[in-house]
């Protein structure tokens, strides 16, 4: 089973080059890695260049946004199985991938796997903030306000060329638009690895405090889009973060 994993970065260059060892560093053997860059202009690019001979596709060009780099690199994929790696982030450990693809061999009904993360400072001491357990999957906890963490979700590559990209009409939240339509909109069948997939650093493109306000008003849009009371759920979302960091 192939695994497209797909890095979008944009000056990155203090962070990248951590995001990929942590992609050529898994221990899994079939690893389609794509990087996608924003025409970087700050080194990033020279630090991408140092593991051309490793990484199976890489373009550099001006984009939209994120959601459309991720598109770009959607488009590239041949994997089986597709997921991401944040500029910003790193994989738990070097089995994480592997444990993916046993997930998906064990369940073979399933469309898509995820699980746990970690969010944590950025600094060399990379202390823990906030600890996101998953869960079991419950399609009833979509209304609620619940999404798996979207940097450890991994959709089958058929699905994804079923029900489409991400929705470029949302800027900074369409990662959660694209998680309800298909959890909710089309309820594929997801299964729940109970183990950590990926290590977040606060601060980064996903956890970025300065665009909170933002993300919220777009989450509303967002719910309210898919039908589902958008005030409530976005309410019920940020208590669950809270308790997340409470119990870290």
């Amino acid at each position: 089973m192939k695994v497209s994993v797909i890095t979008v970065c944009y000056n990155r260059k203090a962070t990248i080059e951590q995001s990929i060892k942590s992609v050529l560093d898994q221990d899994y053997p079939d690893i389609e890695y794509i990087v996608v860059d924003g025409n970087s202009s700050d080194g990033t690019q020279d630090s991408i260049r140092k593991y051309s001979d490793k990484i199976a596709q890489y373009i550099s060009e001006p984009d939209k946004g994120m959601y459309d780099a991720i598109n770009k690199g959607l488009a590239m994929a041949t994997g089986d199985i597709i997921g991401l790696m944040h500029s910003d982030d790193v994989f738990y450990d070097q089995q994480v991938i592997a444990k993916i693809v046993d997930t998906f061999k064990n369940n073979p009904d399933s469309d898509g796997v995820y699980g746990n993360g970690i969010y944590v400072t950025n600094d060399e001491e990379q202390k823990l903030v906030r600890n996101r357990i998953g869960g079991e999957y419950d399609y009833k906890k979509l209304k609620s306000g619940w999404l798996p963490l979207h940097p450890t979700v991994y959709i089958k590559k058929t699905i994804i060329d079923s029900y489409g990209n991400y929705d470029l009409k949302f800027k900074i939240a369409s990662d959660t638009e694209f998680l309800l339509r298909y959890l909710f909109k089309h309820k594929i069948k997801m299964s729940y690895l109970n183990d950590y997939v990926v290590k977040m650093r606060m601060g980064g493109l996903s956890t970025d405090y300065k665009r909170a306000f933002k993300v919220l008003k777009e989450d509303y849009q967002i719910y309210k889009y898919h039908n589902i009371s958008g005030i409530k759920v976005v309410f019920q979302k940020k208590i669950m973060a809270l308790m997340q960091y409470i119990k870290k």
